[in-house]
């Protein structure tokens, strides 16, 4: 039997029984378009957190309080050291490579409008946070530079607390908003970046002047954090040590001493949240995968039976001539028709189903001939693997024993 008959009789066995071969491909369908519904999904989840992060600013590095080491992790948050405003501008002035920083004091409170509430973060900066962390305000305009010396009590609001606080045809740009127990007038909206996995959203914040967060509105001399901006991608690494150094000098700390500060760059954190999006992601394949091996079984459960059912053909085949192979490579043949075309139509839901999720349900996925392929191949694999001892079976059958069988 050559390949070309042996792959027509195959699919000849697989369309007389269709109902049979449906509920055998099942398996095998669900697996291929779980795995690929759940890659695409995995990296368009981590793509479109790339794109948010990346969406945050340019070349930036991000200073925090407390210190933070690779191997076992050394915490200083509630260091009694802390960074000030003095800090950075020390930074702006010694390193030639940072062109901007912006100092915050990040402390989450309540927000009040009307007979409406909401938590949030208020965010004290200064009046460039907008142009160096990519934040433009949409409605209205960011404090000024006399504002923020003023201590002035004047504030943007992200796109959530627009939303939970006034109604969509309300223009909240000169209204008054409660911080706390103090009035503030809301001068612009924020444009909505959108929440980013496993990082804090852009979108529920209010920025006011940095000056009025710490003496008017919450008492204190410290900032939580800034974002430094670098002249150039290429110059990232050089800023790193230059920061840290004057970081150092400022903070008095001999060469003993750990940082009590800490020093990332958006590649560190990207690569952090990309490594916990790809196990998520092969997690759920993995479970996925499951199906497949389900599916195996089904098809190794199937052919034993279409082993018994064809004893007396099998008889008959070897009897006018046919050969062990023959008979091991036409019941191969037969496993492998199953699992390929319900890999084939597997890869066509899983395309499908991406498809639908991204359109209805207004997921982002990512859909790549990797895991299309892979996928199909497995199927094909799985077929071979639980085929071969139904088909080996087949082939062992002796010819007088299959001829006498009813």
């Amino acid at each position: 039997m050559d390949f070309r008959e042996g792959i027509g009789v195959a699919f000849d066995s697989v369309r007389a029984n269709k109902m049979r071969s449906a509920l055998t491909m099942l398996g095998i369908i669900i697996g291929v378009g779980s795995v690929i519904t759940m890659i695409a999904l995995g990296e368009g989840a981590q793509q479109a957190t790339t794109e948010r992060i990346q969406a945050l600013g340019s070349n930036l590095l991000y200073v925090e309080s407390g210190s933070s080491r690779s191997g076992p992790v050394m915490a200083a948050v509630g260091s009694s050291v802390r960074l000030t405003r003095k800090d950075v501008e020390a930074v702006l002035a010694q390193c030639e490579d940072v062109v901007a920083v912006v100092p915050e004091f990040r402390r989450g409170t309540q927000v009040k409008y009307g007979n409406r509430n909401w938590n949030t973060r208020i965010v004290g900066t200064t009046p460039n946070y907008g142009e160096v962390r990519n934040v433009k305000a949409v409605a209205g305009r960011y404090f000024t530079a006399p504002e923020e010396a003023a201590r002035a009590r004047v504030c943007l609001i992200g796109s959530t607390v627009r939303d939970n606080l006034f109604d969509p045809k309300d223009d909240p740009v000169g209204k008054t908003l409660r911080i706390g127990r103090m009035n503030f007038q809301i001068v612009g909206v924020l444009e909505t970046k959108g929440q980013a996995s496993g990082w804090m959203n852009p979108d529920d914040q209010v920025l006011i002047p940095l000056a009025t967060a710490q003496m008017r509105l919450f008492g204190v001399d410290y900032i939580n954090n800034a974002s430094l901006q670098v002249a150039s991608a290429a110059l990232m690494e050089k800023a790193f040590y230059d920061v840290e150094q004057v970081l150092r000098q400022q903070h008095r700390l001999r060469d003993s001493q750990d940082n009590d500060f800490s020093i990332r760059n958006q590649a560190d954190i990207l690569a952090t949240l990309e490594e916990n999006s790809k196990t998520f992601t092969m997690l759920l394949a993995g479970i996925a995968i499951v199906s497949l091996i389900v599916g195996g079984i089904g098809i190794m459960n199937i052919m034993l039976v279409s082993v018994t059912e064809r004893t007396r053909e099998i008889g008959i085949r070897k009897a006018i001539g046919a050969k062990r192979r023959d008979i091991l490579t036409q019941f191969l043949m037969e496993a492998l028709a199953l699992s390929l075309t319900g890999g084939i139509i597997g890869v066509l839901s899983g395309v499908g189903a991406s498809k639908m999720l991204a359109n209805w349900a207004g997921w982002k996925t990512l859909i790549s001939p990797e895991p299309i392929v892979v996928s199909f191949f497995f199927a094909a694999a799985v077929g071979i693997v639980f085929g071969l001892y139904p088909a080996y079976r087949a082939a062992r059958q002796d010819v007088i024993v299959a001829l006498r069988y009813e």
